[in-house]
């Protein structure tokens, strides 16, 4: 872009993502008065105003050159989709062209929202269809903030909305943009509502540790020896059991908070009562609970992936249980729409392609 003299235009400044001390640098050249950097950080992140013209307490003037300067960058909503459970899916298109799927997951107590991290995720977890195509690249802090933004303007979503981490791509892999998304997201929503999951980045954990406020930890295990994790995880092989759960003993939780380890059943795989007894033995001593996810099944999957049957789902939580855990059985919810655990693909992409870029899957 130019300007009307022929020379190019100055680049507009991106605000959205910004916590305070950052916005308050972007905005110096604009704005003198800190009280004014404090309307604009407000207007963002407690009211959701993406249009200068909507910031009504700043003067007319000031919107103008705000307007001319800088900018607040939604992802446009490039599909939606709505299952039969009532789950939304939604394909969010960025400015570069990247697409992102966010889930909003409604039930009869309480409204989940699911977010990506990243458009696409290189770890290569062979249950998991975002994988499949491979690594994208990591979001920004805007590009994860706005994902809220956006949704609960258009979702209607109330102020008692819990957040999760669970969408494309590995969190703890993008550290610095998810830190300052959580900055400005806990204006409106208290860290105790918003859960980071992870495959299990050691140095990732480590660092959010040391963080001053830290959101629900949770950890993708899905198997309780090294053999069977990295033979469906391979970042098992950089980061293996003994590492991890040495990282998370000393992870500092909060009082009556607990780290939540989730857990793909998958028939014949890992789903044994010896199973259960091995994963209460690998998390005793720690605060934990356990998330039983039962497989969900995709075309990309290999044919051995398969979904236990009910009753031995039921009995692998009881038997889990009666090591004194809490086990709960995460319900399937947009499998219909390819919403569910492990189905995020940025939907278009063709469930036909070759299965060479999964590693480690073999039996």
């Amino acid at each position: 872009m130019t300007s009307e003299t022929g020379a190019p235009a100055p680049t507009r400044v991106e605000l959205l993502g910004l916590p305070a001390a950052r916005l308050a640098a972007a905005l110096a050249p604009v704005v003198d008065r800190p009280f004014r950097v404090r309307q604009v950080y407000d207007a963002l992140y407690r009211r959701g105003e993406t249009e200068f013209d909507a910031m009504t307490d700043l003067s007319r003037e000031l919107r103008r050159v705000l307007a001319e300067r800088c900018s607040v960058t939604l992802p446009a909503v490039a599909d939606r989709r709505q299952a039969a459970d009532g789950t939304t899916k939604l394909l969010l298109r960025l400015a570069d062209g990247a697409t992102i799927e966010a889930v909003d997951i409604p039930e009869s107590r309480r409204r989940t929202l699911c977010i990506s991290s990243q458009a696409g995720c290189g770890l290569a977890c062979a249950f998991c269809v975002t994988g499949f195509w491979g690594a994208g690249r990591n979001l920004t802090a805007g590009e994860i903030a706005g994902q809220v933004i956006l949704l609960r303007r258009l979702l209607d979503l109330p102020p008692t909305l819990n957040l999760v981490f669970m969408g494309m791509g590995e969190p703890l892999l993008n550290l610095e943009a998810v830190r300052d998304a959580l900055e400005v997201l806990g204006e409106t929503i208290s860290h105790r509502r918003i859960t980071i999951s992870t495959a299990g980045v050691v140095p990732g954990i480590e660092a959010l540790g040391r963080w001053p406020r830290r959101p629900n930890l949770a950890v993708s295990l899905h198997a309780p020896d090294d053999e069977r994790r990295e033979r469906i995880m391979p970042i098992n092989g950089s980061y293996p059991l003994a590492d991890l759960f040495a990282a998370l003993r000393r992870y500092p939780l909060e009082p009556r908070r607990r780290i939540t380890f989730e857990y793909l059943l998958i028939e014949g795989f890992n789903d044994a009562p010896r199973d259960a007894d091995a994963l209460a033995r690998r998390l005793a001593g720690l605060p934990a609970k356990v998330n039983l996810i039962p497989l969900n099944p995709d075309p990309v999957l290999p044919d051995w992936m398969r979904r236990p049957v009910e009753a031995r789902v039921d009995a692998f939580r009881a038997r889990v249980e009666r090591h004194g855990l809490t086990a709960t059985v995460r319900r399937q919810r947009g499998h219909d729409v390819a919403a569910a655990c492990g189905q995020l693909r940025a939907f278009g992409r063709d469930p036909r392609a070759p299965r060479s870029r999964m590693r480690g899957v073999g039996r």
